[in-house]
This record gives C-alpha cells, sequence and structure tokens, in this order.
C-alpha cells in the first residue's frame, strides 16, 4: 500500500512540474510563430497540457489496463469542463468573448461518438487510425481556420528565447514520460490493494492528476484576462483527450470501451459538452456562483463513482 501511494505521489509530481515546463515551452513556441490566442490555447497549448493524460493512457494501455486508459480520458474530459473551468471561474470570472464555439460543437460532437462507440462495444485498431486522423485534420482546419482572436503576442508572458522554449518542452516531455510510469504503476497497485475497478481509479485519482497541468495554465490565463487562451486550452484538451489520447490508446490496445462508462459517466460528460456549448452561445461570461456550481458537480460525480 505505501509502496504505491508512493510511486502515485511520485507520478503525479512528475506530471504536475512535466506538464508546467511543457505548457512554458509551448507558449514560448507559439509566440515565436505569432499565431492567435485562441490557437494557441486550443491547440498549442491544449496538446501540451494533454500530454500527462496521453502518456498515463498508453503506458496503461501498453501495461494491459485499458480501463485505466479510457476512463482516464473520460475523466479527464469532465474534470477539464467542471472542475477546472469551474476553479479558474471561482479565480477570476471568465469572460466569454464569443470565440470558440466551432471548436465546442467539435467537441460535443466528438463527445457523441465516443457513448456510441461505448454503448456499440466495437473496438478495432482502425477506429484508432481514423481518430489519429481526425486529430490531424481538425489541426490542419484549426491553422487555416484561426479565428478572430488576438494574435499571440499580446498575451502577456515575457518572451522566451527559441532554443530555451524548445529545451523546455522536451525536457518537460522527459518527465512526463517518467511520471506517467509511476502514475500508471501505482494506480494499478492501488487498484488491486483497494478492489475497486481500474476504471475507476482512472475516473478519478489518475484523471485529476493528468488534469493539473491544464489547471495551471487556465487558472493563469483567467487571472490575465486570457478568456481564449482559457476557454481553447479546456476545449483543445478536450478534443485532444478523444481523437489525440484516444486514438493512440485504441491503436495499442483494441478492445471495447468499459461498459462501466455508458451510463451515468457518459451522460455527464456530454451533458457537460452541452452546458459549455450553451455558455459560449449564450452567456457573457462565467461567474463564481456558475464556477462553485461546476466544482460541486464534479465533486458530486466523484462521490457517485466511489460509492
Amino acid at each position: 500500500m505505501i509502496e504505491a501511494t508512493v510511486y502515485s505521489i511520485v507520478g503525479l509530481v512528475g506530471l504536475a512540474v512535466g506538464g508546467e515546463l511543457l505548457v512554458r515551452g509551448a507558449v514560448g513556441i507559439a509566440q515565436k510563430l505569432g499565431v492567435s490566442t485562441l490557437f494557441t490555447g486550443l491547440v498549442i497549448v491544449g496538446f501540451a497540457t494533454s500530454m500527462p493524460e496521453m502518456v498515463a493512457s498508453v503506458q496503461a494501455a501498453l501495461s494491459g489496463s485499458p480501463e485505466i486508459a479510457w476512463g482516464n480520458i473520460v475523466g479527464s474530459n469532465l474534470a477539464n469542463t467542471l472542475l477546472i473551468l469551474g476553479i479558474s471561474a471561482l479565480v477570476a470570472p471568465i469572460v466569454l468573448i464569443g470565440t470558440g464555439r466551432r471548436d465546442a460543437v467539435t467537441a460535443l460532437g466528438l463527445t457523441l461518438v465516443l457513448w456510441a462507440l461505448v454503448l456499440s462495444g466495437l473496438g478495432a485498431r482502425w477506429i484508432g487510425f481514423a481518430f489519429l486522423a481526425g486529430i490531424i485534420a481538425y489541426i490542419v482546419w484549426r491553422y487555416r481556420h484561426p479565428g478572430n482572436s488576438p494574435p499571440d503576442s499580446e498575451v502577456d508572458a515575457a518572451p522566451v528565447r527559441t532554443w530555451l522554449a524548445m529545451l523546455l518542452f522536451l525536457g518537460g516531455l522527459g518527465i512526463l514520460v517518467a511520471g506517467g510510469n509511476a502514475l500508471v504503476y501505482g494506480a494499478i497497485e492501488l487498484a488491486t490493494i483497494l478492489e475497486v475497478p481500474e476504471t475507476v481509479i482512472g475516473l478519478t485519482v489518475v484523471a485529476v492528476g493528468t488534469s493539473l497541468p491544464e489547471l495551471a495554465a487556465s487558472i493563469a490565463a483567467a487571472l490575465r484576462g486570457k478568456a481564449g487562451l482559457a476557454l481553447g486550452n479546456v476545449v483543445g484538451s478536450n478534443i485532444y483527450n478523444i481523437l489525440l489520447i484516444g486514438g493512440a490508446t485504441m491503436s495499442i490496445a483494441p478492445f471495447p470501451l468499459p461498459a462501466e462508462l455508458a451510463g451515468v459517466q457518459m451522460a455527464l460528460l456530454t451533458a457537460s459538452a452541452v452546458v459549455l456549448l450553451a455558455l459560449l452561445w449564450r452567456a457573457k461570461r462565467i461567474g463564481r456562483l456558475l464556477g462553485a456550481l461546476l466544482v460541486a458537480a464534479f465533486a458530486g460525480n466523484v462521490v457517485l463513482v466511489f460509492s
């Protein structure tokens, strides 16, 4: 029990540190490219902050525990929309800027596809390859249609030399791999010791742990009043989690998704995607009261999962 806990904690710390370095490097690279803040949040930061989920899920699939991998994907998307967006709004209300609606529609559509995949019981490598092709198409689409948010040079961030940005990016990625290994090993051991399904561990411990970089990035963006970066990070990470991480997981371990996800978890994930889309279309901001409700919904789901 002690060994499994230590491995899990070390893995979480590694993911947090590696994710932070990766985000700093990614933002530095984006500044040099001169792309928009929304594109930076959706693609650059969204990709960087999704690397902990990627590493943890791939390691879980390679270790013969796809339940942890898919639980991590669903749980991370729930954490992004409910916990991270909620905490960011509690720290500083997020003024909505009328962008990111197309991406929220994309995220909702992919969530419905994932739910259909769970219900169908299908599992095949071609599905994984199709998801991977989908993330490439998404990146190309967003690069060609970046939206009308300001260029990243307007973001309040100190300029970073190109070589340093690349060093931070690669160093963070290395730490993430080591942290992911430790976290997956500890999570599997904890699931065995506590006699709970691996899907539950993936939905909670692994999902929250791998979402720490998204939390840090979104809070920093909210404090600086960069709604495009905060929202883009959340929505972009959700899209990456399904297409990139789900595609990689299915390609490595072409098994059906855990049946435990078919009911409440996928329903809540779909509902959260609908709420986010509705907010982007109709609301002017995400205030502290709504932020508190989002956090409460996530906490209630954690209690439900363990019960």
